[in-house]
């Protein structure tokens, strides 16, 4: 395997790490907290049944002095709340009691674990290490819903970790409890005799949108994990056991494309999940033969642009722990980060086989796959990754998919107590090709990458960056796919670069530096400028859509977080940005503004507005390889309403418009929800989407020459679309640990193509119609109609701690045509049901082992 050896010797680190001799992890100066607490031990465990009349809760000194964050800082409560804090050798005990005198008004809604619900909550977050930047959360509706999850950074979470641990919730006149045990097994901690841990103990009272904590978080201050609570007192902790298992056996019936047609096949197979602690806070995670057919379906798209849709993450195994392995790309002050680029996008691991068509299988078998995440004693975070997927091959036994490594190395040190942090990244790609793929598949792929963040002192201002190379390299005839690749675009003839057809390897860079004031009562800002090369290409073990690009960006923002006569938050934020290619040429110059206000009733209300190619500029990728063309500019305003989710039914509606090209393109999206909630148990939503757009110029495949592959005609056309999808999604729960789930999703794209034009000699020409020439081709495609269903039924049952039962029934139908045809979008949503399904079945029982 590409990283077996760097994995060994991490591994080898770490378990060194372990061995020394025990000494006090470094506990710098952070900022300024609040008297701390010290931890009772337990004599006797406490019966975890929601009551506090074990002995060792008379004993525990009771934690009070509970603040508003929110809406206001530093608020006094609506009602008291008091927490007591144990542990023994093997686990940590919380004994929380939420005072209420109205026991009958308490909100909560029974539901499957890890389903947010607008119910009243109790929250411990948790900094076991007290490292002030890395934690966990438990967080309990009084149904007693759990929900948990990694705190990293000092502040992003992943939700997708799952601990195994116990709480009981009980009501009774005095309000509601929460008794919580937390086995030290699921934590990381030091070796030293002595420990601190980091706490803080949060309370949602949703009936009056107050959130209280001990101590107070303040959102006008950086960082999360920083503000906890200091508690002590926890002595001769057992070091946690090492192994943990969940072997599981899959049984699923699909349908199967064959020589002889389609037919269906029976498959049982075997496989498990593995956790080994190589120390206290150094871990082994390994997956054999996984299989993730519990997972839901992606939201159905039709992409008529030139660039790669995006699909976030929804594999538990590659999801649980990904922050560790997070390294952005094109990560501006304006766009947060939200478009995912960056260098590890784990779904290129196992992805639909690249050269396969419709009798191929949607996913590429992962032989086995295994991460080795933790935090050193010094500071120095490490996360690794390696993963082997399955040669394919199609009908006719061509490989489809070559048998393909994938692997990453992460570290990062963080220094002055976390206020700086400098890290490094390399990924890697390995690809066994044949004769076959070779002349279409890149053979190896190398990225290596550098980045750091330094809070100045007063922990308001912020400075970031990074550094990142990639070498990709392959056959000529790959890379020379990979320069005419809507990425790079080498091709383009006004380009100035060389598009070299000899090439067996292309190189990029790309740079950013990024400064802000991250905290502050009222405003706050980031300002960023990054650069990407044209050779820059990261795109088989992440995710780019741009190289050859320049970006320059500046966010401001206001902030109100105090309760106002009409109002409980308000933010209004300013943003303008601007991108050029790496030559200069301008592509985009916009200003958005955008507010949102939640008023006291829990309503909110969210409208902006942008204005788009202020001056003179260009896109690049509307010819697909052709010349770049001027853009004239554009106005997209947008609002949304958002109704109040303690209610039993909440109304949502989003409104999106566009209109550009001097008013010849324009577009409208509507988006209303309903939500709803019956007898505190089931959970619904209803969510249609209907888009209705106009483009003057929509780009169409342009014709290339046989040979050199160059553009010769750019085509654009007129297009009518109208899009609508439906968004369904139920839940009942039988019981905390046991639910039914049902997604489905239909969706109708259809449109006409009409006046067909190509690019005239004089693309840049400031009048708009003496950019385009009319064209004439008769088998040019007239428009399409495409028509997608995807749905999943699950049933879930955690029988056991860690122990899970799954269910599934998925179908999937399409089909796609070449004209929009006569009918109406109501009409083809019901021949969307007349179509063949593809039904899918399967059960799947993992069984939990800790040794």
């Amino acid at each position: 395997m590409l990283l077996g050896l760097p994995l060994l010797a991490t591994v080898a680190l770490a378990s060194q790490a372990s061995s020394s001799p025990p000494r006090q992890d470094p506990d710098p100066a952070p900022p300024p907290t609040p008297a701390g607490v010290a931890a009772t031990r337990a004599a006797e465990p406490p019966v975890i049944d929601g009551r506090d009349d074990d002995a060792v809760w008379r004993e525990a000194r009771p934690v009070t002095g509970f603040e508003e964050w929110r809406p206001s800082e530093g608020g006094p409560p609506k009602l008291p709340t008091e927490a007591k804090i144990a542990y023994d050798a093997g686990a940590l005990y919380v004994f929380v009691r939420a005072f209420d005198p109205h026991p009958d008004s308490i909100i909560t809604v029974l539901a499957r674990r890890d389903y947010f619900t607008p119910s009243d909550m109790i929250w411990l977050f948790l900094d076991s290490y007290h490292d002030r930047r890395t934690g966990y959360e438990f967080g309990v509706n009084p149904s007693g819903v759990k929900l948990d999850a990694q705190i990293y950074n000092d502040g992003n979470e992943d939700f997708a970790w799952d601990a195994v641990w116990d709480v009981a919730t009980r009501r009774d006149s005095l309000g509601w409890t929460a008794e919580f045990r937390i086995p030290l097994s699921q934590l990381r901690y030091g070796r030293q005799r002595q420990h601190t841990f980091g706490l803080t103990i949060d309370r949602d009272l949703y009936r009056y949108s107050q959130r209280v904590s001990w101590p107070l978080f303040r959102q006008s201050k950086a960082g999360f994990v920083s503000q906890f609570g200091d508690v002590g007192g926890f002595d001769d902790l057992e070091m946690p056991r090492r192994l943990e298992a969940a072997p599981y056996l899959v049984t699923k019936n699909v349908s199967e494309i064959t020589s002889a047609g389609t037919g269906r096949t029976q498959d049982v197979t075997v496989g498990g999940d593995l956790k080994y602690r190589v120390a206290s806070n150094v871990t082994l995670d390994a997956t054999i033969n996984p299989d993730f057919g519990q997972v839901e379906a992606d939201p159905a798209v039709l992409n008529l642009t030139a660039f790669e849709t995006f699909f976030r993450e929804q594999r538990p195994f590659f999801v649980q722990g990904a922050g560790i392995f997070r390294f952005d790309v094109n990560c501006t002050a304006v766009n947060d980060c939200s478009t995912g680029e960056g260098l590890v996008y784990t779904r290129r691991i196992g992805r639909a086989p690249q050269l396969g068509d419709n009798t191929s299988p949607a996913f590429t078998r992962i032989l086995g796959a295994g991460k080795l995440t933790g935090r050193l004693p010094g500071g120095l975070t490490i996360g690794v990754l390696d993963a082997v997927t399955q040669h394919v091959t199609d009908l006719s036994s061509k490989t489809v998919e070559p048998t393909s490594t994938y692997g990453v190395i992460r570290l990062r040190q963080d220094l002055r107590g976390g206020e700086t942090s400098i890290g490094g990244i390399i990924t890697a790609v390995n690809r066994d090709n044949d004769a076959g793929t070779s002349p279409q598949l890149r053979s190896s792929s190398y990225v290596g990458a550098v980045d750091f963040r330094h809070r100045f002192p007063g922990r308001t201002f912020e400075l970031s960056g990074s550094l990142d190379l990639s070498r990709v390299a392959g056959s000529a005839p790959a890379i020379a796919v990979t320069q005419r690749d809507a990425v790079h675009y080498y091709q383009r003839p006004d380009r100035g670069l060389p598009y070299d057809i000899t090439r067996t390897s292309l190189s990029g860079d790309d740079e950013a530096l990024q400064f802000g004031k991250v905290a502050g009562a009222h405003v706050m800002f980031q300002t960023g400028y990054e650069r990407r090369s044209a050779g820059f290409e990261i795109n088989d073990l992440g995710y780019l859509q741009r190289a050859d690009q320049q970006t320059w960006s500046t966010w401001v923002g206001y902030f109100d977080r105090h309760q106002r006569r009409l109002y409980q938050r308000f933010q209004w934020n300013f943003n303008w940005w601007q991108y050029w290619t790496t030559a200069g040429l301008p592509e985009e110059r916009a200003f958005n503004t955008n507010t949102h206000t939640t008023f006291n009733n829990t309503w909110s209300l969210h409208f902006g507005g942008t204005l788009g190619q202020l001056g003179e500029t260009y896109c690049y990728s509307c010819a697909r390889g052709g010349p770049a063309v001027r853009q004239d500019a554009y106005f997209a305003p947008w609002a949304g309403l958002n109704g109040d989710d303690r209610k039993a039914i909440v109304p949502y509606f989003w409104v999106n418009y566009w209109r550009g090209d001097g008013g010849r393109s324009h577009s409208i999206s509507l988006m209303p929800e309903v939500d709803f909630k019956l007898a505190s148990r089931v959970t619904a939503a209803l969510i249609p989407n209907y888009t209705r757009a106009t483009n003057q110029v929509q780009p169409l495949d342009p014709i290339t020459d046989s040979v050199t592959h160059l553009v010769t005609h750019s085509l654009f056309a007129h297009l009518e679309q109208k899009q609508l999808g439906v968004t369904m999604r139920f839940t009942y729960p039988f019981t905390a640990n046991a639910s039914l789930q049902v997604y489905a999703q239909p969706f109708i794209s259809k449109g006409t193509y009409s006046n067909v034009q190509e690019l005239s000699p004089t693309p840049r020409a400031a009048d708009f119609a003496s950019r385009y020439l009319p064209y004439s081709d008769t088998t040019l495609s007239k428009g399409f109609n495409n028509k997608q269903f995807h749905s999943n039924v699950v049933l879930r049952w955690e029988y056991r701690p860690g122990s899970t039962l799954f269910v599934v029934w998925s179908q999937g139908r399409h089909l796609s045509t070449g004209v929009a045809g006569p009918r109406s979008l109501g009409g083809d949503l019901g021949d969307l049901f007349t179509l063949v399904p593809d039904n899918s079945f399967l059960v799947k029982l993992s069984y939990w082992i800790n040794r």
